[in-house]
């Protein structure tokens, strides 16, 4: 996985207010969720705000990042966990991190990326990707920045499953019953269908 790293400072001030405040400032609420628990036996949290400018190379990207957090001059390992947008301007209102190290395993999805021609698309058919990103679970150190398929040997109307894919060193957690990707017949492959049918 690429690493970038992304600086933040520790935040006291914690409630709706307090929050409405530093968006006016070009900042946004953050939360760091590790080992640590509370006497729940819930994640605790570290909150804590970096700017705007700062999360957008990490959240406006398709690439899924290692991120060496600096907050107040510590440095945390993590990954994106979740993130809050505004439903009609798509702002940027809050992000939660996950803390991360080389031998816990993580599950995050990877973008997935279709290689070779469909031999159902060279018979006139139409590729069609169902699914971005694929779940997979491994240390952080072991998955990779897109998962390879792939689909030379794809045929019209046929289908590629979760089930049917493997990665050395990964455990899938996607459902083996999600389609990956398909080729599906178009008007013009259905021409040639039936005209081959009926030359036969």
């Amino acid at each position: 996985m690429k690493e970038i790293s992304l600086n933040g400072q520790k935040r006291t001030d914690i409630g709706k207010k307090a929050s409405k405040m530093l968006r006016k400032e070009g900042m946004v609420p953050c939360n760091l969720y590790g080992e640590k628990k509370d006497e729940n036996g819930l994640p605790e949290a570290m909150a804590f705000t970096a700017s705007v400018a700062e999360l957008r190379k990490a959240v406006y990207t398709p690439h899924v990042y290692v991120i060496n957090l600096n907050i107040d001059g510590k440095e945390h390992k993590a990954i994106i966990k979740e993130l809050q947008f505004h439903p009609t301007t798509d702002a940027l209102l809050h992000a939660d991190f996950f803390e991360i190290n080389e031998k816990k395993a993580i599950t995050v999805g990877i973008p997935v990326n279709l290689t070779g021609h469909a031999q159902g698309v060279r018979d006139g058919g139409r590729l069609n990707l169902s699914i971005r990103k694929i779940d997979v679970t491994a240390p952080y150190k072991n998955i990779p920045e897109k998962l390879d398929i792939d689909v030379t040997e794809l045929q019209l109307g046929k289908a590629i499953k979760v089930g049917e894919l493997s990665f050395e060193g990964l455990e899938i957690a996607t459902p083996k019953e999600v389609i990956v990707c398909s080729v599906k017949a178009t008007r013009a492959s259905r021409s040639a269908a039936a005209e081959a049918a009926a030359a036969e």
